[in-house]
């Protein structure tokens, strides 16, 4: 009983640590897509002038990009949950809240390694739902939502605190126990943005290259259009 109230009362703390964390996130956490394009040219070296050149280069470039800065953010993960691991349970809202940052940055990334930019409230509401697919959650209901952005933003939100609260409990509990919790904040740090990092580039990628086959079929029309009386044989 003792045991179950204290994973209840853990649970609640990571929930409200978490939605507060993404809710901080939304609001003052942003990669600039401008400055992360010229950081694709002259650190990487991918040839584009855009983010809509993303879809001329190979795919394997763009899933090599994205594994490179999943690992970055788990090193950065790790770093952070180490330094407030030291604390136990003391330090955890804090460090929840830096990991959310952390967390939704690395989705900004990933969004934009794979052509999809956050500059209207549509995207701004895609990116939401990729991070719910990272999550797990499914928010199917909140889709109609979309378009009034402050209205489905917090609900994803909460949506997402409450299901990774589930999943973390049971490996975070061990971050009541003070110096130990450094090495134990490290790691789930560590794992949990490879997880999501993992997930929300499986969906980018997927939507990426739905919209290229799109693309390649547009093009491919374009000299039929442009001779109707073209016969195909």
């Amino acid at each position: 009983m003792a045991e179950q109230l204290r994973k209840s009362w853990l649970r609640r703390r990571v929930e409200n640590g978490l939605r507060s964390g993404f809710q901080h996130a939304y609001e003052t956490v942003k990669v600039d897509p401008n400055r992360f394009l010229l950081q694709l040219r002259a650190a990487y070296g991918v040839p584009i002038n855009s983010f809509q050149g993303i879809y001329s280069v190979d795919i394997g470039v763009l899933d090599d990009l994205a594994h490179n800065v999943i690992r970055s953010g788990m090193k950065l993960a790790a770093a952070e949950g180490a330094g407030f691991g030291l604390g136990g349970i003391l330090t955890m809202v804090p460090d929840l809240s830096i990991l959310a940052g952390i967390t939704l940055r690395t989705i900004q990334k990933l969004s934009l390694i794979y052509g999809f930019e956050y500059n209207t409230d549509e995207e701004t509401a895609e990116l939401w739902i990729a991070a719910a697919s990272a999550a797990g959650v499914d928010i199917s209901r909140e889709i109609l939502e979309k378009e009034v952005i402050n209205r489905f933003v917090p609900k994803v939100i909460q949506r997402i605190a409450a299901q990774a609260s589930k999943e973390a409990v049971e490996k975070w509990a061990g971050r009541v126990i003070p110096i130990a919790s450094s090495a134990i904040g490290a790691g789930l740090n560590y794992y949990f943005v490879r997880a999501w990092g993992d997930r929300a580039q499986a969906h980018f990628r997927q939507k990426h290259l739905e919209l290229r086959r799109r693309k390649s079929m547009a093009e491919s029309a374009l000299p039929l259009l442009a001779n109707p009386t073209r016969s195909v044989s």
